[in-house]
């Protein structure tokens, strides 16, 4: 991976590669947390990095290692921006299954929505709250957040269980 701008493609890999040997136990805790933190200092870097471990089967980010957890925070507003539109896209995408019935599929979506939602618990409170009101807002047709939405083309329902996703995050 070229260490300054990785290419999409260079980042999914190197994010995989580095996520499963930590599943294996061939990596550490703070040595996947160090090249983590290089996957974020890009935006594509990052986006790669949630691609894979969010969606991933592995338990990473169920169980955030503490190491990985100092260098998620740090990245700031560029994690809490990419977990809140992950969590937007897996709650619409969540109906959507179950509205086809591909119940694996929602299983999936279903899955990264809880990561998301655990993940931004455990992010600046500060930059999270004003990150989905910015998105709760959007939902009400305000903002900057409206293209966002509408480039997806969620309808109602999908808005209405973005908006649930959004309000879970506050409880607990």
């Amino acid at each position: 991976m070229q260490k300054q701008n990785p290419s999409f493609e260079e980042a999914l890999n190197a994010a995989a590669i580095w996520c499963d040997a930590w599943q294996k136990e061939e990596l550490s805790d703070e040595v996947l947390a160090d090249r983590v933190a290089e996957l974020l200092e890009t935006k594509i870097g990052a986006r790669a990095f949630f691609v894979i471990s969010l969606s991933s089967k592995a338990v990473l980010m169920d169980r955030v290692p503490e190491a990985l957890l100092i260098q998620l925070r740090n990245a700031g507003e560029l994690v809490v921006d990419l977990t809140v539109r992950n969590l937007a896209m897996s709650s619409a995408m969540s109906l959507h299954h179950e509205r086809n019935n591909d119940f694996d599929m929602q299983a999936g979506s279903e899955k990264v929505k809880q990561r998301c939602i655990e993940l931004l618990r455990s992010l600046d409170p500060i930059s999270v709250k004003k990150r989905l009101e910015l998105l709760l807002w959007a939902i009400e047709g305000k903002g900057k957040d409206v293209e966002f939405l509408n480039r997806w083309n969620y309808d109602n329902s999908q808005k209405a269980a973005i908006a649930e996703s959004i309000y879970s995050v506050a409880e607990k």
